[in-house]
């Protein structure tokens, strides 16, 4: 199973960004761990978007995700300082898993950085500093949070500029065998190392440093055929073993003969398709949010403890490099205290930034910063060494104290964590026996139902969703529905322009029942049919439009003596079985079991009954039937053969 992306693929995921290039950024989203997509205004194509999935596949969905409503926190932030800008180059960091975008605005050039190596992240940056990231994290090599510099991974070999003398030394200087060597030292991956072993027939355990020059042309040629067809493809291959999707590569490769191989215009395409497989075959498992919960807030424990141990472990090397440098560091202190008390401050840092280890000085804070051992460390020249040093391995301990403080609270979320799961036993075997829930759908958010023609309609559930169905998911060729009841929601048709009379009648009627009609028990009702464009939010001068309400300008085109009955039946949709709640004509076509209901006055709302009887939760019920109270007038249930 493919678990990330390799530098190939990541190069070819760029070279399909360019159409981004000059864009327009128009909206950000954030959900989940780890999942962001950024919304694009593409000059004379529209919006596009550009997917971080998991913090780990980067791609050009064909088909949006579905968003959220709210944004969180890290959007806000983004969509503060980046809304409307315009995008520059779009490139990879030499041919490691990083891609850089430039976001031009009038007060800068921002980088927006995607990390697909170490857990992936998401920055923002600004003159070299990080404004904002997705994921902090301090390692000894760098720092990532808001604040600190942007330090780019040490950069690793480049297959696809290299010249043969330094692919030689490579070669020479290794210490393993040749598919390790290639695909670690030369940045080729597995399976890129192994279909280069296959080709050159070279065995992979072969001691690279006693290959003789043949052998080290042949490799080095196949290398640069391999890494030729996989820059200048233009589309994907996705190679299957039975059901499982073991890789996608930009290139044709040997080492998948005899595997399923099906061919994609893009990796981005073959990436989604991938995604969209593995969410298919997820099984849903009976969880106790509180359980979850508590997990959660192991793991970020876990995470902080880590974080603050390493901090000080940082800060003590920093500060044992001190003593390290000892006569360096202590002439740069009584140099810099000494001139200080002479020289202006522009001069001071002229001659500071004359010696060869001093990168930075501020004057203003009396710090300077010196690079000793490879590390980076701000020192105050009007102290002595020894109270630098003290200074440094003192906020070391302060650090470790947190982790130690976080330790506690560690101990305590793992005890009730504990308790938790102990008592979660029980109620996961009870659960067991208890009716499973359907497959979820993206449309359940809303009142749905699939006509008798095959079209999905949607209507919103309160004046929140009433928005989001008709701002978010009416589209050009969906057509909208509205019940002649004061407050009702509205309702649409998604590829309603094709429609038949029947697919617009029950749809008329489904906007009927789901309003205060039912409620009112009325025997029938009316609705009318209309255009997207419509559908305004903008009201007559002096009027004013609630939450949910919209207006229709034109023609209406209206159905009458609409019957206040729906049926409740299994359907199977994208072959998994559901339970869907419309008129009785659609769920008659499409059930050959099912129910009649219709308003009551009497309180009866059966649905432990109805969940029973389609054996699924009562709350699934709850989702599909109109408000108010029902009765069920007939039933059409076939005997079980026996």
């Amino acid at each position: 199973m493919k678990k990330e992306m390799s530098a190939f693929d990541v190069r070819s995921v760029v070279n399909e960004m360019a159409v981004l290039e000059d864009a327009h950024m128009d909206k950000i989203f954030h959900w989940g761990a780890g999942n962001v997509l950024f919304r694009l205004n593409v000059q004379g194509q529209g919006k596009k978007e550009l997917f971080f999935s998991d913090k780990k596949w980067l791609y050009l969905p064909e088909v949006k995700p579905e968003t959220p409503a709210s944004p969180t926190s890290f959007a806000s932030f983004l969509r503060k300082y980046v809304d409307n800008a315009r995008v520059g180059k779009i490139t990879q960091a030499g041919f490691d898993r990083v891609v850089i975008m430039e976001l031009l605005k009038s007060e800068g050039s921002y980088k927006l950085i995607f990390e697909m190596f170490g857990g992936g992240n998401v920055l923002l940056v600004l003159d070299g500093k990080i404004l904002n990231c997705l994921i902090h994290k301090v390692r000894r090599d760098r720092t990532v949070r808001p604040g600190e510099d942007y330090v780019m991974p040490a950069s690793r070999f480049d297959p696809t500029g290299s010249t043969y003398d330094h692919f030689r030394q490579l070669l020479t200087n290794s210490g393993t065998d040749l598919v390790r060597t290639l695909a670690m030292d030369a940045n080729l991956g597995g399976q890129y190392a192994e279909e280069i072993c296959k080709r050159t027939g070279i065995p992979k355990n072969s001691k690279p440093a006693e290959l003789g020059e043949d052998h080290v042309k042949s490799i080095h040629s196949v290398m640069n055929d391999i890494v030729s067809a996989s820059l200048s493809s233009s589309g994907a291959f996705m190679y299957r073993d039975g059901d499982t999707i073991t890789d996608i590569t930009p290139a044709e490769l040997q080492i998948y003969d005899g595997h399923e191989k099906e061919t994609f215009g893009s990796v981005s395409a073959a990436i989604a398709s991938m995604l969209a497989a593995l969410k298919d075959t997820e099984t849903e498992e009976f969880v106790d949010p509180e359980v979850e919960k508590l997990q959660r807030r192991v793991d970020r424990q876990k995470e902080t403890i880590e974080e603050y141990r390493m901090e000080s472990a940082d800060l003590r090397t920093r500060a044992d490099s001190i003593y390290a440098n000892y006569q360096k560091v202590n002439e740069l202190l009584d140099v810099l205290s000494t001139q200080s008390k002479k020289l202006g401050w522009d001069k001071l840092k002229e001659g500071a930034m004359k010696i060869p280890f001093v990168s930075d000085i501020d004057p203003s804070k009396n710090k300077v910063s010196a690079e000793l051992d490879g590390l980076k460390v701000t020192l105050d020249y009007t102290k002595g060494i020894d109270a630098n040093a003290s200074d440094i391995y003192q906020r070391s301990k302060d650090v470790n104290e947190k982790a130690n403080r976080a330790s506690v609270a560690l101990k305590e979320s793992e005890e009730q964590l504990e308790r938790k799961v102990k008592g979660f036993a029980k109620a996961k075997a009870l659960a067991a026996t208890r009716a499973q829930p359907t497959k979820q759908f993206w449309f359940e958010r809303y009142k749905w139902f699939v006509t008798s023609g095959g079209m999905l309609v949607l209507s919103g559930r309160d004046a929140h969703t009433n928005d989001q169905v008709v701002k978010k998911h009416m589209k050009e060729k969906d057509v909208y529905v509205h019940a002649d009841v004061h407050g009702a929601p509205s309702v649409i048709i998604k590829n309603g322009a094709a429609a038949k009379e029947d697919d617009l009648r029950e749809a008329c009627m489904f906007a009927v029942t789901q309003s205060k009609a039912w409620m009112s028990s009325i025997p029938e009702g009316s609705a009318f049919w209309a255009y997207p464009d419509q559908v305004s939010k903008t009201p007559q001068a002096g009027e004013f439009l609630p939450r949910g309400a919209f207006v229709i300008r034109g023609k209406r085109n209206y159905e009458y003596h609409l019957p206040m009955r729906l049926a409740i039946g299994e359907i199977t949709y994208e072959n998994t079985r559901k339970v869907m709640c419309g008129p009785v004509e659609a769920v008659s076509r499409s059930s050959q079991r099912y129910v009649i209901i219709t308003p009551t006055k009497v309180k009866a709302r059966r649905n432990a009954e109805l969940a029973k009887l389609f054996n699924v939760p009562e709350e699934e019920i709850s989702r599909i039937i109109p408000p108010g109270d029902i009765e069920i007038v007939s039933k059409v249930w076939p005997e079980e053969p026996v």
